[in-house]
Formats: structure tokens, C-alpha cells, sequence
């Protein structure tokens, strides 16, 4: 029992220790969540549960003590509040009649508060009514100025004050209505701007197309006299190294130019473009303006490039071809300062454009042209294109191939037309040494053509060596080589000389050459016509190297190239060739009329008469008058060796007609008398070539043969016949002093028709008979050794 007992007090002594533990921590206010969670993990809850109510036990004990301890304070502090309670009652009293007092003064306070707050309400509005009135005032402040903007076409202006609305009073407009309005007028407004920038646009562009014609002309004929003064100071340069003048100061012959002469010369107004790429930018759609002006521009173009159907290309092309260049010119300025409303490659296309074109219609136009004139007029136009254009870095090549692959084509028609002008002026002369009466006359017709033959002046009147055909087609040579440079010039290519020289020698062959050959051979030409065209040769082969010069000369060649290097003309042994032909046929002729007056086998008494004439036979008298008169005209017309030619040719051809007689079939037989008449003539045409070839000034040219030895044949042959020992011919000896010119043959065959009658003039005479038989003796015995030896 006592165990128990002391079991139970320890137990109890335990417990009281863990309950002062937990009451510790319940009045430090610790947290016993770790004891409640070590109670149940313990299975011990019961014991925690304990020690709580005794801890709450223990806790109303101490407060039922504190409440024995306090005890009389407590009951004072309940009297005194007893005590407040009544004043406050008293207070709330007062507070109650207070606010009666007061909520009957503030009535009308709050009234008047009430009033108050509607009139600052009011007032407030009113402000923003009057601000939202001012907004909307200036908005339509900048409404109208917009309008009058756009009104006085100050576009830039309008834009600026749309996008000041835009920015700055949009959002601030307090009445929707307007704000609505404007919100849809504003885009209206900047497409009526646009489309008014676009009339602006297209009403420059109608003026600037109208423009370009006179902008082409202009630029052209600053490229002409470009030229003209390039050309002046090639020709100075030239002249001064032919003449080999020595310190020539080359800034007497600069060109000063000036950069800014295109636009003094060419003044075109830009500034509705710039306006409108300013406006299309301002507006954001610049892009769309670059697109505009291009596809516009380029349709312009492909107008342009059409050649119009009422006028013939001749009458037109200058128009035409002034047209481009005016459009290129001003492609290049706004290229230039357009500020990328165009781009290179843009006005590369455009070009590209032109030239294809420009290039199809040229050579079409070109190879259907049937005038050279018209053909170097164009060509003349499309270089000045070229040269106008290429100032502006355009490629001009194509134009230039075309010009140079047109060339055969222009100079045919060249050779046409001035072979038309070389037969007209055939048909005009009249084959007659041309009179100069005076010095101007002189120098127009035969210096300016190096036809002279002295540096010495002549007297007047001057009878020139050729007929008024030679200078007229020296005219037209140099007309042709002028023609031929003008064309060649400012072409493809650079050096041309020697294409002007290969169209020369073309020209003075197939147009010159054979126009006169022609005319030699023609049938009805006369011994007087083929002498002076013969002269006319001679003249027009002097001529070439006048022809030479001024080609080197027009061609930019100095000349001490050309006599350094000893150059000539293919055509001058041409045209000396064909002048010996024009002899050949001169001698045809001459032979032809002296067999007219020579027809020796047609008359038979001639050679069978026993009629001695002392003055020769009939013939020989028109003949040495034909003669005389072949050679004063050879005299006046042809130059001595020429003369000596014909003169020579004629004997010859005398010579060979007796002799051909006597060998001639329809001769049958012939006697001496016929020999003797027939000696006459020979003696007189002898006579007459001595005269000839002495008064003419020839034997100190050629002293080895005369006129007088073209007879020589026929005179030993006379001899021999004549001889009363024609046996002798047998004789090397005395054949070679006496007959070296006959040949056993013809002599032979002559001799065999030589007969003379028993009654005739060797028969009559009784003195003679002697020597007439031992004649007749000899020459049979002649004609036997000729038998013998042939």
C-alpha cells in the first residue's frame, strides 16, 4: 500500500514537472506543436490532454488570484466607469441638440455647396467646350489653308499641312463628325493632288516631246560647227606642215569649250519633274511616280521611233533624227539631276531601244535610196546624231557600222550619178581645143586641176591642149572625191584614205576610162573627135596626180606623205593604156579614110596607062591635102610624140597600101608607066613627110627614124622597078645598100606581074628600044634567080 502510494506521488511528481514544462511554454507563448506531435507519435495523448487542463487549471487559479488581489480597484474602476456612462449620456445629449443645430445651418450651406459644385461643373465644360472649339477652329483653319494650297497649285505646302493635321490634331479633334469628315477627305485630298501632279506631269511632258525637235536642232548644229572648226584646224595644221613652218603656236588653234555651253545652248525647263518627284515623295509613293515617268517616256519614245506615212523619209529625216537626239538629251539631264527618278540602266534600255530601231530603219531607208545626194545627207545627219550624242556617253557604234556598212551602197550610186554627168558632158563638147581668154579662166580650168604643162603663165588667149570635156570631168572627179570624204568622214573608222583612194581608181576606170572608151568605139566617131579624145587622155593622166593630192588633202594626209612615198594612182596607167588604144583606133581611122582616097586595086588604068603624070596620079593630091590637114590638127591637138605616131602610122599605112596593091590578086598585071606615076606620088609624100617632120620640131626627137623612112619599101621597090639592072638585086652587096627593106617573096610575086606592051612608051621611043630590051632582059633574069632562090 505504501509502494502504491509512493508509486503514485512519483508518478504524480512527473507529471508536475512535464506540466511546468508545458505551462512554461504556453506563457512564453512557444510553439507546443512538437509536444502534441511527440504525444500522439508516443500514444500518448491522454497524458497531454492532462497536462493541458492542468495548465488551464492553473491559469484560473491565477487569475481568480489576481482578481482576490484587484478586487477593490475593480469595483472603483466599475464606479468610475458607472461615472461616464452618465457623462457620456449628457454628451451624447449635446452632441444630438449640437447637430440639429448644425445639420439646420448646413442645409443651406449644402445648398449653396450644391450650387457651387453645378457652377464649377458648368464652368468646367464651358473651358473644354472652348478649347474643343479652338481645336476644331484650327483645324479648319488648316482645313481651308489646305484648300487655298491646293487652289494656287502649291502642293508641297497642302501635303505639309495635311500631314500636320494628321500628326498633330487628329487625335485631339473633340467632335467626332469632324474628325470622321476630315479622316475621309484627307486621302481624297492627296489623290486629287497626285492627279493633279500627274496633268502637271503630262502637260511637260506634251511640251518637253514638242521641245525635243528644236533641242535636237540645236545640239546638231552646235555639232556642225564643232566640226566646221575642227576642220579648220586640221586644214591650218596641214598647210602649216606642208609648208613646213617650224614654231606654229598650237594655242592660236585651241578650241576653248565650255562645260556649261549645253546649257546655254539647249535651255529646257525640268522644274515641273523635280515638283512632282518632290510631291510623289512627300505623298510616300515616289516609287510609283520613277514607274510612271519611265513607262510614259518610254511610249513617247516608241512614238518617236515611228517614221511618218505622209512624208517621204528624205523630207522628213532630219525632223526625224532631231527628234532622238532632243529626247536623249533630255533623258540625260534628268539621269543627271533627277535624283534617281531615272536610273542608268533605265535610259541604257531606252537607248538600246532607239539604236535597234534607228538601226533597222536606216538600213531599210538606206538600200531602197536611189540618189546618192539624198543618201549623203542622211548619212551626213546620222554622224551629226552620233557626234551630237556621244558628247553625252551614248554608244554611237551601231549608228557608225550602219553609215560604214552602207558605204558600197552610196558610192555605186555615186558612180551612177556622176557617170550621167560625165556622158552629159561628152555630148556637150565639142571636140575642140578649148580657147582661155583670161587669167581667172586660167586658173579655174587648168591650174586648180594641175592640167598645166609650165609654171610659166601663157599669153591669152590660151589654146589648152584638151576640150572643155576634161575639165568639166575633172570637176566631176574631185565633186566624187569630195563626195567620197564626206562620206568616209566621222564614220567608223579613223584612217580612210585608202578606202578614197580604192573608190578613185574604181571611179576613174569603170566610170571615167570606159565612158571615153565607149565613145572611141563607137561607130560613128571621127579621125577629129578620137584625136581630141586622145588628147583629152593625155590630159586626164596628168590630172591623176592633181586627183591624188586632193584626196590627201581632203582626207587629213599631209602632203609629203604622198610625195615621200612616191604614191600614184592605178588608174593613170589605166587611163595611159587606154590612150594608146584610143591611137590604135585614131590610126584605124586615119588608115581607114586614107584607103578611101588610096583604093589603088579598083583602078585598073592606073596601072595599065601609058600615061605619064607629071603631078602623079589623081588621088595623091587629096590625099597629101587630107594629110596636111591630119597632121596641123595632130599639130594643135596631140603632143609631139603623139603627133609622130600618127604621122608615122599614116606612111606606114601608105606604104603598106602600095605595096599591098601591087601584091594584090585583083592586080593582075601593071607596066612601067604605071611604076614611074606611082614614083610621083612617092616622090610627093616624100616631099610632104620631110616638110612635116622639120617644121614640127621633131628630128631633135628622134633623130633615127623620120617620116620620110616609113616609105622606104615602098620607094626601093619603085627603084627596083624603075632600075635598068633589076639583076643587081641579086647583089648582097648592092641589095643590102640599095634594097634592104624588100623581101624576096613580095618582090618575087611583084616582079612576075610587071609587063609592059611592045606599043607603049619604051616601044615608041626608037632611041630607047635598046635599053628597053636589055631592061626586059634583066628583069627576066631577075625573076629567074628568084625562082631559083626561093
Amino acid at each position: 500500500m505504501a509502494t502504491k502510494t509512493k508509486t503514485k506521488a512519483n508518478a504524480e511528481i512527473g507529471d508536475e514537472g512535464e506540466d511546468l514544462v508545458l505551462a512554461t511554454m504556453v506563457a512564453n507563448g512557444d510553439d507546443i506543436s512538437p509536444l502534441v506531435r511527440h504525444a500522439f507519435e508516443m500514444g500518448r495523448p491522454e497524458g497531454l490532454l492532462r497536462q493541458l487542463n492542468y495548465v488551464v487549471k492553473k491559469k484560473e487559479a491565477e487569475i481568480e488570484d489576481m482578481c482576490k488581489t484587484h478586487y477593490e480597484e475593480f469595483i472603483k474602476a466599475v464606479d468610475e466607469l458607472r461615472g461616464v456612462l452618465v457623462d457620456a449620456e449628457e454628451l451624447k445629449s449635446d452632441l444630438q441638440s449640437g447637430n440639429f443645430k448644425l445639420q439646420q445651418v448646413g442645409t443651406n450651406l449644402l445648398v449653396n455647396l450644391e450650387e457651387l459644385f453645378e457652377s464649377y461643373s458648368i464652368k468646367q465644360n464651358v473651358t473644354e467646350a472652348i478649347i474643343m472649339s479652338k481645336n476644331c477652329i484650327e483645324v479648319l483653319e488648316l482645313c481651308v489653308k489646305c484648300n487655298n494650297h491646293i487652289t494656287d497649285g502649291q502642293f508641297y505646302p497642302a501635303i505639309k499641312t495635311l500631314d500636320l493635321i494628321q500628326r498633330s490634331y487628329m487625335k485631339n479633334i473633340p467632335a467626332r463628325a469632324l474628325k470622321l469628315v476630315i479622316e475621309k477627305r484627307i486621302p481624297i485630298i492627296k489623290w486629287h493632288i497626285e492627279k493633279r501632279v500627274n496633268s502637271q506631269v503630262n502637260e511637260w511632258m506634251v511640251h518637253i516631246r514638242s521641245s525635243c525637235k528644236n533641242i535636237g536642232q540645236t545640239a546638231i548644229s552646235r555639232a556642225v560647227s564643232d566640226r566646221q572648226r575642227d576642220e579648220e584646224l586640221m586644214e591650218r595644221q596641214r598647210k602649216a606642215e606642208d609648208q613646213n613652218v617650224v614654231g606654229v603656236e598650237e594655242r592660236v588653234y585651241t578650241l576653248d569649250v565650255d562645260e556649261d555651253d549645253e546649257d546655254s545652248a539647249m535651255k529646257f525647263d525640268l522644274t515641273p519633274l523635280y515638283r512632282a518627284c518632290h510631291i510623289y515623295g512627300c505623298l510616300g509613293i515616289l516609287e510609283q511616280f520613277h514607274v510612271y515617268y519611265f513607262t510614259n517616256r518610254s511610249a513617247q519614245l516608241k512614238s518617236d521611233l515611228e517614221i511618218s506615212s505622209s512624208q517621204s523619209f528624205v523630207e522628213s529625216y532630219q525632223t526625224f533624227l532631231a527628234q532622238i537626239v532632243g529626247y536623249f538629251i533630255v533623258e540625260d539631264r534628268v539621269l543627271r539631276t533627277g535624283g534617281g527618278l531615272l536610273v542608268p540602266d533605265q535610259v541604257d534600255n531606252m537607248w538600246e531601244t532607239a539604236i535597234t530601231r534607228l538601226t533597222l530603219l536606216l538600213n531599210a531607208q538606206f538600200s531602197q535610196m536611189k540618189s546618192a545626194t539624198n543618201h549623203l545627207k542622211v548619212k551626213e545627219y546620222v554622224t551629226l546624231l552620233s557626234w551630237s550624242l556621244l558628247q553625252y556617253g551614248y554608244d554611237i557604234e551601231s549608228l557608225l557600222d550602219v553609215v560604214d556598212n552602207n558605204r558600197d551602197k552610196f558610192h555605186l550610186l555615186l558612180m551612177a550619178e556622176c557617170r550621167e554627168q560625165t556622158i552629159e558632158a561628152l555630148n556637150h563638147d565639142t571636140y575642140e581645143l578649148m580657147v582661155i581668154k583670161k587669167e581667172s579662166d586660167y586658173e579655174s580650168n587648168v591650174l586648180s586641176f594641175g592640167l598645166q604643162t609650165t609654171d610659166i603663165m601663157p599669153a591669152f588667149p590660151y589654146v589648152a591642149p584638151f576640150s572643155s570635156m576634161v575639165p568639166e570631168m575633172c570637176q566631176i572627179v574631185k565633186s566624187f572625191i569630195k563626195s567620197c570624204v564626206d562620206y568616209l568622214s566621222y564614220g567608223a573608222r579613223d584612217y580612210f584614205f585608202d578606202v578614197v583612194i580604192r573608190y578613185l581608181n574604181n571611179f576613174l576606170i569603170e566610170v571615167i576610162n570606159e565612158t571615153l572608151l565607149n565613145t572611141i568605139n563607137s561607130s560613128n566617131i571621127s579621125v577629129s573627135h578620137a584625136m581630141q579624145i586622145a588628147a583629152n587622155f593625155t590630159s586626164l593622166e596628168r590630172a591623176c596626180d592633181f586627183f591624188l593630192k586632193n584626196a590627201a588633202q581632203q582626207s587629213g594626209i599631209p602632203l609629203r606623205f604622198i610625195d615621200k612615198s612616191q604614191m600614184t594612182l592605178s588608174a593613170k596607167a589605166v587611163l595611159q593604156t587606154s590612150r594608146d588604144a584610143t591611137y590604135i583606133t585614131l590610126l584605124g581611122l586615119v588608115n581607114a579614110k586614107i584607103d578611101e582616097y588610096m583604093n589603088l586595086t579598083e583602078s585598073v588604068t592606073l596601072w595599065t596607062t601609058e600615061e605619064t603624070k607629071q603631078n602623079g596620079n589623081e588621088y595623091i593630091s587629096e590625099l597629101i591635102l587630107y594629110l596636111d590637114s591630119l597632121m596641123s590638127t595632130a599639130q594643135q591637138v596631140l603632143p609631139l610624140d603623139a603627133m609622130y605616131k600618127v604621122g608615122i602610122g599614116a606612111l606606114e599605112h601608105i606604104n603598106n597600101t602600095i605595096i599591098s596593091a601591087f601584091l594584090s590578086d585583083s592586080v593582075k598585071r601593071f607596066n612601067a608607066t604605071s611604076v614611074m606615076n606611082i614614083g610621083v606620088d612617092l616622090k610627093l609624100l616624100e616631099n610632104f613627110a620631110d616638110e612635116r617632120f622639120y617644121s614640127s620640131g621633131l628630128e631633135g626627137m628622134y633623130k633615127a627614124s623620120s617620116f620620110r623612112d616609113c616609105l622606104v619599101e615602098s620607094k626601093q621597090l619603085i627603084n627596083l622597078l624603075s632600075s635598068s639592072q633589076p639583076e643587081n638585086f641579086m647583089n648582097p652587096v648592092i641589095r643590102e645598100k640599095n634594097y634592104y627593106a624588100l623581101d624576096y617573096k613580095k618582090v618575087s610575086t611583084i616582079c612576075d606581074k610587071f609587063k609592059d606592051s611592045a606599043d607603049g612608051i619604051f616601044g615608041s621611043l626608037s632611041n630607047k628600044n635598046t635599053k628597053q630590051t636589055a631592061k626586059k632582059k634583066s628583069m627576066e633574069v631577075l625573076k629567074k634567080r628568084l625562082k631559083d632562090f626561093n
